[in-house]
């Protein structure tokens, strides 16, 4: 039995498909501008976005600019952009602003408390103890994260999350091949550990008789 055990683990595992890869990447990331964004289909869109985030950075981490005057800055710089505009546009053969063009659409509120949503049910759903094993993998990976997170400030940690989401969707996507390989040579040694884990520790823990409902 040993034997054939071992054999089985030195088989090599079909490619694991990240982010729910029966569906398109594009689908998984909600769909719509938010996707568009996020895997670079429109490349002006999200290099203004990335270069915007990553310039309020700068002010705040190596400036150290105030968050209000920053805000009351940029509320500042805007409104006389659109002040020109719209009085410039009686004036000269412009075209008034579109207010379209400058408000946030309602989809992408929406995608953003439903990922919220689906974080909290699959916490539940994982702190239910019906797998052991997916439990035990999301206390490690948070424990990790709160590690590395001690290691930065909180506004160096938030910049490098979102520049992880604004560059890594699209790197996979070009390269989902060689990340898949080397996902499923992970899951392999990861399914070896928690053998080692659960053979060591988890099945020597005492556990109690399952109580049955009895029926009437």
């Amino acid at each position: 039995m040993s034997s054939s055990s071992s054999d089985s683990d030195e088989q090599p595992l079909s490619p694991i498909r990240l982010f729910g890869r029966q569906r398109s990447l594009h689908q998984i990331l909600g769909g719509g501008k938010v996707a568009d964004i996020l895997l670079w289909e429109n490349k002006k869109l999200s290099a203004t976005i990335l270069i915007g985030v990553t310039i309020i950075w700068l002010l705040f981490e190596l400036v150290e600019y105030n968050f209000i005057t920053l805000l009351c800055h940029i509320s500042i710089i805007m409104m006389l952009i659109m002040f020109i505009w719209s009085t410039g546009a009686g004036l000269v053969d412009w075209n008034p602003p579109d207010l379209h063009a400058i408000t946030v659409p309602e989809a992408t509120f929406r995608w953003l408390f439903a990922k919220i949503n689906w974080i909290l049910l699959n916490l539940y759903d994982i702190s239910s103890g019906k797998d052991i094993k997916t439990f035990f993998l999301a206390i490690t990976f948070l424990w990790m994260l709160s590690i590395i997170g001690s290691s930065f400030s909180s506004l160096n940690f938030l910049y490098i999350g979102f520049l992880s989401l604004a560059t890594l969707p699209a790197l996979y996507e070009r390269h989902q091949n060689e990340v898949d390989h080397l996902a499923s040579q992970g899951r392999r040694e990861m399914k070896k550990l928690y053998k080692k884990f659960d053979s060591k520790i988890l099945s020597k823990i005492p556990r109690g008789p399952v109580n049955q409902k009895k029926g009437y």
